[in-house]
């Protein structure tokens, strides 16, 4: 199987036959198990040509592989010290299969050198053991594949506003407050004291968004003028043009910072507009953060933090978080398209199998 979108309209996409590549000495082919698909794959489809992510697992002219995340197991290998049947976690194509040139390999994982990932970002790049993974445990494989990747990324931007001193503001403020990561962004932050982190989401997603216990509290995009006055940060998980010119306007030279993280809210994204009231936005990429803190701690020691602070967030979870479990190609387009439209319900996330 192999799942295929139209670059230039996410809403067409395909599911094709696929024949398993060959390999070459050096190589190895995985066998995709799992995945979860959320609001970050679409981000990842969104974003696909202006930050490379459908470089890393190209199809024929005009079509994509939107880049999941998973487990998948060596299904043959030529590659030295990389034995068949090893599982791994990272990232995938929708696909049956993937092609990788380990480099890089230890009793952790390894490294994908495949020459089209050469000038992509290497916290893409890297595979993990699950049978050396500080966070994977068998029973949890579901909510890891669909909430690692996320929480990952809520734990950069965590550590970047404290390592920036941008803590010290009066409020924390993240659109698209019902999604995944600014969840885990939220659960972070609460354990802060003195932290107070204001949601804001759709009317139909602010119950959720209050019950969740991780908000001091949870506005409407129609409650902006309710937002308190500054200072504060404001994290930008929605992309979405109208609200964020409404809380620059409202809090003006009073926002500390405004970083872009996502775009759940794709088709409202618009251009930044020059006159924008207070800083200017400045997108945030997660794998530039994992250079520096590698840098800092070295891998096994932002590893090792990133399993400390995952532990209790995965805990929390299983007090809200629903699974869909879908099987096959057709139920992953349709599983697909019920994201890109922004019909599933926040307390609901949905892990695809590709094997019997």
């Amino acid at each position: 199987m192999d799942f295929q979108i139209a670059k230039d309209d996410l809403h067409r996409c395909r599911v094709l036959e696929a024949e398993a590549p060959e390999l070459a000495d050096g190589q190895a082919l995985l066998a995709v198990d799992t995945f979860g698909l959320t609001s970050n794959n679409i981000t990842y489809a969104k974003f696909g040509e202006a930050m490379s992510y459908w470089s890393f697992f190209p199809a024929e002219e005009g079509w994509g592989r939107m880049p999941v995340w998973g487990f998948a197991e060596v299904w043959q290998s030529r590659a030295d010290g990389l034995s068949q049947g090893t599982r791994i976690y990272g990232y995938l194509p929708p696909a049956s299969y993937l092609l990788v040139s380990p480099t890089r390999v230890d009793e952790r994982g390894f490294t994908d050198a495949s020459a089209r990932r050469a000038e992509l970002p290497g916290a893409y790049n890297r595979y993990f053991r699950t049978d050396a993974d500080p966070i994977y445990e068998r029973q949890t494989e579901e909510l890891q594949m669909l909430l690692r990747p996320l929480f990952f990324t809520s734990y950069l931007i965590d550590d970047f506003l404290h390592d920036a001193g941008l803590l010290d503001s009066a409020a924390i403020v993240l659109s698209s407050a019902s999604s995944k990561t600014a969840i885990g962004l939220a659960f972070l932050l609460s354990q802060r004291e003195g932290t107070r982190v204001i949601g804001l989401t759709s009317e139909r997603s602010k119950e959720f968004g209050a019950r969740l216990g991780v908000y001091a509290s949870v506005l409407s995009y129609e409650e902006l003028g309710e937002l308190p006055p500054g200072p504060a940060v404001y994290v930008d998980m929605a992309g979405d043009a109208q609200v964020r010119e409404g809380v620059h306007r409202h809090f003006g030279s009073s926002l500390t910072h405004s970083a872009v993280v996502g775009a759940t809210h794709h088709d409202r994204m618009g251009e930044l507009p020059e006159s924008l009231p207070g800083p200017r936005p400045k997108f945030f990429f997660a794998p530039d953060r994992v250079v520096k803190r590698t840098a800092d701690w070295g891998s096994a020691g932002l590893e090792q933090r990133l399993a400390e602070a995952w532990e209790p967030f995965a805990q929390w979870t299983e007090g809200w978080l629903e699974l869909i479990r879908a099987r096959g190609g057709e139920e992953l387009r349709a599983a697909y398209l019920e994201l890109l439209d922004g019909r599933i319900d926040p307390t609901k996330a949905h892990v695809i199998s590709l094997r019997d």
